[in-house]
């Protein structure tokens, strides 16, 4: 099926869906409260049996919608993959509907773009983070998020009682979620000019 009836098809179950700027495969926007609908069509009618991603989008702090959740399906007979994004109406406590009864490999995605992002999933049936531990407060792939990280208390009380010790933000220009270049990150990215103390520039 090409895209174009691809479209055609989706927008009889979804007439607001529209299409997204793409550089590969098909790609739609759709209502966050259609996003399941959308998939299911996609599965049941169109062979779009796998879910090969999830993730998410924090569009910046002062965007509106902030936050968009994004699944990439693949269909085993066609080979190709279609991609649906939907926004979340809520900027403060994004929420959107689970894909797991749909897919089950949705589990541990959505888990992780909860734990990165912020993001829960209506009907997640095990709504906990994933890398982080439960206790962390914050989620560190949303923008504000500075590179370099917080200062936490450790998460076990016993451990922390007995070394003493906090979680510390990580004294590298760039931090403990991205990776060490050539260059200190705080030459190259605006963000990190709010940290942009390591081991040779002392933390202002």
């Amino acid at each position: 099926m090409i895209a174009q009836d691809l479209k055609s098809a989706l927008q009889e179950s979804c007439p607001d869906l529209e299409e997204r700027d793409s550089l590969d495969w098909p790609a739609y926007n759709c209502p966050v409260a259609k996003l399941t609908d959308i998939l299911q069509t996609l599965r049941d009618d169109h062979g779009y049996d796998a879910l090969m991603d999830v993730t998410g989008i924090d569009n910046g702090v002062e965007a509106s919608p902030r936050f968009t959740v994004v699944y990439h399906v693949f269909s085993s007979k066609s080979f190709g993959y279609v991609r649906i994004a939907a926004d979340c109406e809520d900027d403060e406590n994004p929420v959107a509907p689970t894909a797991t009864g749909l897919y089950q490999s949705a589990n541990w995605m959505e888990r992780e773009t909860y734990d990165l992002l912020g993001i829960k999933y209506d009907g997640h049936p095990d709504m906990r983070r994933i890398l982080m531990w439960a206790e962390y407060p914050h989620h560190p792939l949303r923008k504000d998020f500075p590179l370099a990280g917080f200062e936490n208390e450790i998460s076990d009380p016993e451990i922390a009682t007995n070394t003493g010790v906090k979680v510390k933000p990580a004294p590298m220009a760039g931090g403990p979620f991205v990776a060490q270049q050539s260059v200190f990150e705080s030459k190259r990215e605006p963000a990190a000019k709010d940290e942009s103390w390591n081991e040779k520039n002392e933390k202002p």
